[in-house]
């Protein structure tokens, strides 16, 4: 398996398979979500989207990033989420880099969101439909945010059979800058458990596929039976 590494503003054209990945936090907070009880996740453009969504569905959950804020019923925090009751409900989330990542690549034929804790059925799951070539959308600092890279290698590594020592690639991302601002209490909205629950390697048994429904990029969990526990060597 062929794999690339872009940040959002190097993507020229559309690929064919692509990994969006956001460790810190959307698409961890995505993956509680789901394990929450969720239903879907509607990935929206803007603020306003999801205002407007929120006001035609008044039973749906709007998420974003940042503080609270009137009108949202969530942040942007796997912390703050872990213990919420969402069964059977739609949330709507807006966040800074990794929703519009997602959009980025909306017309892909294949859109996976990603984090470590969903690396491996992630990787299983590119596997199982045979990509031969994966475009990994690496969402923060233009490209260059540390643990999306090292998460984004991580899954390509075990997406094309490989052995990984986890260990390395995290602890590539507990060092990087945006750990450091959340441990630091620099992002608001966040909770001081938040770097620890993106860091749980492969904590959820599913992957995460997007894609267009009725013109909105609803995001959805895809359980993957063959994920009995961590990676496989």
């Amino acid at each position: 398996m062929g794999s690339r590494f872009l940040g959002i503003p190097e993507l020229a054209q559309t690929p064919s398979a692509a990994v969006v990945v956001d460790v810190m936090r959307a698409f961890t907070v995505a993956a509680w979500a789901f394990a929450r009880g969720a239903e879907k996740i509607v990935l929206a453009e803007s603020l306003d989207d999801v205002l407007a969504l929120k006001a035609r569905h008044p039973d749906w959950v709007a998420l974003k990033d940042g503080p609270p804020a009137a009108g949202f019923d969530a942040v942007n925090s796997p912390a703050l989420l872990r213990s919420a009751d969402l069964g059977g409900r739609t949330v709507v989330q807006k966040t800074t880099a990794g929703t519009v990542g997602a959009l980025a690549v909306k017309e892909a034929s294949l859109v996976l969101c990603a984090g470590f804790v969903v690396a491996e059925a992630t990787a299983r799951l590119l596997r199982e439909r045979g990509c031969g070539g994966v475009t990994f959308v690496v969402t923060g600092d233009d490209g260059r945010a540390a643990e999306d890279l090292a998460c984004a290698q991580y899954i390509a590594r075990r997406a094309a059979g490989a052995e990984a020592d986890a260990a390395g690639f995290l602890r590539r991302a507990a060092e990087s800058q945006a750990a450091a601002d959340l441990a630091a209490g620099v992002r608001e909205g966040a909770h001081p458990d938040d770097v620890a629950l993106c860091l749980e390697l492969d904590r959820f048994p599913f992957a995460m596929v997007a894609g267009l429904e009725d013109s909105l990029m609803v995001l959805r969990p895809h359980a993957v039976p063959s994920l009995t526990g961590g990676p496989s060597s």
